[in-house]
C-alpha cells in the first residue's frame, strides 16, 4: 500500500514542525493519536505534507477541531499511490477504528438491483450481491421496495414471468400470475418466444428510461394489428400504452434523457445532521434514501457532504451524474477523485440551475423531513431512556441494552436471538441469532444458559462490548439461570433484568425480575420506561421466531422426502431442485414427479401418496 512513517512518542507536547518537515508531497492517509495510542481521527491527502501543516498552521479552525488538536499526541501516515488508494484505506481504517472526530455513516448493506435473467423467456428477479454477465440489470436501487415497485410495474405492463426456473420448467398449467393478467404464460406455451424477447426488450426501453420510444413502437404495433383486424391484439397494445401514459404522469421527475444521476443533499440542526440520497436511474427517480452520520456535532454540510461521498461511493457504484446544492465544496477535485475511483470520467455540479435545481431542493427537502422525524424519534427514545433509568434506579450512564429470548416449536428447532438497544436506537447490524443443540427438547432455561455463555464467553475475554442492562423474556427462572452464566464468567456487575409476562399475559402488565434485588417490579402501563422494554422485548421476540420458523422450515422439507423409503439424499436434491422447494414437489402431479432423472412412474405414485 504504501510507506509508513510513525512519528511521536510519549512526550507531552507534541513537536508538528519536526513531522511536517519529514512528511512528503504524496498522497497518503493521516492519523491523529491521543496520549493512550487512541486515535482521534483518520484522514486522507492528495498531498501529506500541505494537508497536515495546514492544521497547525492555521489559526481559524472551529471549536471542534481545536478540541482535536489539543489533545493530539502523536501521529502516524502511510504513502499511498494514488489519492484514489487512499480513499480506499482511510474507509478501511474509519469503519474499522471508528475514530471520535470523523463523521462516521454506517451503511455496509448492498444495494438491490432489478434483474433480468437470459434465457429464450427471460424471468423478472430482485438480485442483491455479485452481478453476473448472463443476467441485465438495472440499479441499484435505493431499497427492496423500488425494486419491488418496478416488478409490478414490468409484470403489470409487459406480463413478464417471476417464477424460478425450477417452477417454471416444471408447470403443466398456468398460474395464479396468468389468471391476474400479470404474466402471460410462457411456461404453457400461451405466448411464442419471439413476442416475449418483444416485451423484455421494451421492458428493457422502459428502465433505459426510454418511454416515449416504447409508447411509440406499441402505438405503431396497434395500428398494425387493428388494420389487420386483430382487435384483441390490438387491444392488449393499448391497455400497454395506457399503463405507461399513467405511469409516465405520476413521474416527479421526468428528465427526458436516459440519466443516471445521484442528488445529494445535507440538513443539519444542532448535534445532529441528515444526509438525503435521490436516485435517478433512466432518466427515471426510482426512490431516495436518508443517512443519519455519527460524530458530526458541530459540523459544516460541506465537511459531513465530503464525508458521505468519501464513504458511501467506497462501495456502491458511482452514477455519471452527481448533483449537490453546496458552495463549499470544490467540483473539480470531487469530479477527479470520483473519476479516477469509478475509472470512467463522473460529473459533478455543485449549483445546479434549471430542472437540476428542483432535483437539488427537493433531496433537500427529503433531508430536512427526515432530519425532523429523526429528532422527534430520538427525543421520544430519550424520554423512554431516562424514565427506564429512574423507574428502576438505574445509573446514569446506562445506554446499551441487550435482549435475549428463545423461541421453538415443542422444543422442535430451538433458536435464541439477541438484539442490541443502544445510543437511542435498535442497532440492527448488531443483532445476532444462536441455535441451540445439546440440550434437552423445551428446556427454556437450559437455552437462555446456552446462548448466555456462547454470547459473553467472548466478552468477557474482551472481544466484544459489555453492555449496560441485559433483557431476558421470562421470569424468575430465565433470571436465575442469567445469573448462574454471569457469576461463572465474572460479570455479576451487569445489571440482569427478566421480562415476564404478568399474571394474564396482557401488555402493560409486565413484571420486571431485578436480578440485584431478587424483586419483582410492576410499571404503570402508560411508564415510558416501560413502552422502551416492551419496544425492545418484542423486537427480540421477532427476531427469534423469524429465525425459528426458517429453520424448522428447512428441517421439515428435507425430514418430509426423508421419510420416504427409496428417496436418498440425491434424489431429495433432484425434486427440491426441479420443483422450486418442497411445495412444489406436494403440487405436482404424478406425471410431473416421474419426468424427474432417476423418479419412475412407480416411485412417483410412491412420493405422491406419500406426500398427501
Amino acid at each position: 500500500m504504501g510507506e509508513r512513517q510513525d512519528k511521536g512518542g510519549s512526550a507531552p507536547a507534541f513537536d508538528s514542525a519536526t513531522l511536517i518537515g519529514g512528511l512528503p508531497n504524496l498522497p497518503g492517509v493521516y492519523r491523529m493519536l491521543g496520549a493512550a495510542g487512541d486515535v482521534l481521527y483518520v484522514g486522507k491527502a492528495r498531498d501529506l505534507k500541505k494537508r497536515v501543516s495546514s492544521y497547525f498552521q492555521k489559526t481559524a479552525h472551529s471549536p471542534r477541531i481545536q478540541i482535536m488538536l489539543s489533545q493530539v499526541a502523536a501521529m502516524e501516515t502511510t504513502v499511498t499511490r494514488s489519492e484514489a488508494e487512499a480513499l480506499i484505506l482511510e474507509n478501511n481504517l474509519i469503519k474499522s477504528l471508528t475514530p471520535r472526530y470523523n463523521i462516521l455513516f454506517r451503511d455496509d448493506k448492498s444495494y438491490p438491483y432489478l434483474m433480468i435473467s437470459g434465457g429464450d423467456f427471460p424471468r423478472l428477479g430482485f438480485h442483491r450481491g455479485t452481478l453476473e454477465k448472463a443476467n441485465r440489470y438495472f440499479g441499484p436501487l435505493p431499497d427492496s421496495n423500488a425494486v419491488r415497485d418496478s416488478i409490478q410495474l414490468l409484470q403489470k405492463i409487459f406480463r413478464l414471468r417471476t417464477c424460478e426456473d425450477s417452477v417454471f420448467a416444471n408447470r403443466s398449467r398456468p398460474c395464479l400470475l396468468h389468471q391476474i393478467r400479470r404474466c402471460s404464460a410462457p411456461c404453457v406455451d400461451l405466448i411464442g418466444t419471439a413476442a416475449y424477447a418483444a416485451d423484455v426488450t421494451r421492458a428493457q426501453m422502459l428502465m433505459d428510461g426510454r418511454t416515449d420510444d416504447v409508447m411509440a413502437e406499441l402505438a405503431a404495433r396497434m395500428q398494425d394489428a387493428a388494420g389487420e383486424l386483430l382487435f384483441e391484439k390490438a387491444a392488449v397494445f393499448r391497455d400497454q400504452i395506457q399503463s405507461l401514459a399513467t405511469v409516465k404522469a405520476k413521474q416527479y421527475i421526468d428528465s427526458g434523457k436516459a440519466l443516471d444521476a445521484d442528488v445529494i443533499a445535507c440538513a443539519i440542526k444542532p448535534g445532529s445532521a441528515c444526509v438525503n440520497l435521490v436516485m435517478l436511474r433512466g432518466g427515471r427517480q426510482v426512490g431516495d434514501k436518508s443517512f443519519f452520520p455519527q460524530n458530526a456535532q458541530d459540523q459544516t454540510s460541506g465537511d459531513v457532504l465530503l464525508a458521505f461521498l468519501n464513504q458511501h461511493y467506497l462501495l456502491q457504484p458511482i452514477p455519471a451524474l452527481v448533483i449537490l446544492d453546496e458552495d463549499s465544496l470544490d467540483a473539480e477535485d470531487l469530479a477527479a477523485m470520483l473519476s479516477e475511483h469509478a475509472g470512467r470520467r463522473v460529473q459533478v455540479v455543485l449549483r445546479p440551475q434549471g430542472e437540476r435545481r428542483v432535483w437539488a431542493e427537493m433531496a433537500q427537502q427529503n433531508a430536512g423531513l427526515a432530519l425532523v422525524q429523526k429528532l422527534r424519534e430520538q427525543g421520544n427514545q430519550e424520554k423512554r431512556l431516562v424514565a427506564l433509568r429512574q423507574a428502576l434506579s438505574l445509573p446514569e450512564t446506562v445506554k446499551r441494552i441487550e435482549c435475549f429470548d428463545i423461541s421453538h416449536t415443542q422444543g422442535e428447532a430451538t433458536v435464541a436471538s439477541c438484539v442490541v438497544y443502544d445510543r437511542m436506537d435498535m442497532r440492527r447490524n448488531e443483532y445476532r441469532r444462536y441455535n441451540i443443540e445439546g440440550i434437552t427438547p423445551g428446556d427454556d432455561y437450559a437455552a437462555m444458559r446456552s446462548v448466555l455463555m456462547r454470547r459473553y464467553e467472548k466478552i468477557s475475554r474482551e472481544e466484544g462490548v459489555m453492555p449496560d442492562v441485559i433483557l431476558l423474556d421470562g421470569g424468575k427462572g430465565q433470571v436465575s439461570a442469567g445469573k448462574d452464566i454471569l457469576a461463572e464468567l465474572g460479570l455479576s456487575d451487569v445489571q440482569l433484568i427478566g421480562v415476564a409476562k404478568g399474571p394474564e399475559r396482557k401488555a402493560g402488565m409486565e413484571e420486571l425480575v431485578i436480578a440485584a434485588s431478587d424483586t419483582v417490579v410492576h410499571l404503570p402501563a402508560d411508564n415510558p420506561g416501560l413502552h422502551l422494554i416492551q419496544q425492545i422485548r418484542d423486537e427480540a421476540h421477532r427476531f427469534a421466531i423469524t429465525g425459528h420458523r426458517a429453520r424448522r422450515g428447512k428441517a421439515r422439507v428435507t425430514s418430509s422426502l426423508e421419510s420416504i423409503a427409496g428417496i436418498g439424499a440425491k434424489r431429495r436434491q433432484q425434486l427440491l431442485a426441479s420443483f422450486g422447494g418442497l411445495k412444489g414437489v406436494i403440487d405436482a402431479s404424478i406425471d410431473d414427479l416421474a419426468k424427474v432423472e432417476g423418479i419412475s412412474k412407480k416411485m412417483a405414485e410412491k412420493i405422491y401418496a406419500e406426500l398427501h
